[in-house]
């Protein structure tokens, strides 16, 4: 049984990579791979199955030209040998342009900002999931996203980032991307 858990814990982490990855490439089929087809999501601005979370994605980053989410510390607690309660930690880092509209200002709690400027904002929390193994895939049933902290700045122009560093993309032309695609790796 050892072993077994070992197997199951490290799928239950890579279910939890392709998230993160999915959502910070704009990969919305890597993110729905992480979860079953009849998911529930509570991620606080949506609550609701899936498909909706996705559509919610979407329309959310559309606004969003940098994200970056960083997990961390991750507890595993069997529940059975198809079920786990996991908690993730996590910090995400993105940056919203003005056509993000209004939900810029959230994360400014009233300081000003200009109608074309950008905010980087930070969110530190947990994500506390339910996870089962079907068909032989662990996947996400039943996600509750618990937020920590909540904070964004006014952003400087251009992100403050540019030449020599290799400037991460959101539209399939990422450094990570080309380099699967020059390696002959499946698209995820």
């Amino acid at each position: 049984m050892p072993d077994q858990r070992i197997a199951d814990r490290t799928a239950i982490q890579d279910a939890l990579h392709r998230y993160v990855r999915g959502v910070d490439r704009r990969n919305w089929d890597l993110v729905r791979s992480a979860y079953h087809t009849d998911a529930y999501d509570d991620h606080g601005g949506y609550k609701g199955d899936i498909d909706g979370f996705i559509a919610h994605l979407i329309r959310r980053h559309a606004g969003i030209e940098q994200s970056m989410h960083v997990i961390g510390n991750m507890v595993f607690e069997f529940a059975g040998p198809d079920s786990a309660l996991v908690e993730t930690y996590f910090i995400t880092h993105q940056r919203l342009t003005p056509e993000a509209g209004d939900e810029r200002l959230g994360y400014l709690r009233g300081a000003p900002i200009g109608p074309d400027q950008a905010v980087e904002t930070e969110v530190v929390g947990r994500y506390v999931d339910h996870f089962t193994r079907r068909d032989g895939a662990w996947r996400i049933a039943y996600r509750t996203v618990v937020a920590e902290v909540v904070r964004g700045i006014a952003a400087p122009p251009g992100g403050g980032i540019g030449a020599p560093w290799a400037l991460a993309s959101r539209d399939g032309n990422d450094p990570v991307e080309r380099k699967r695609a020059e390696l002959g790796l499946p698209r995820q």
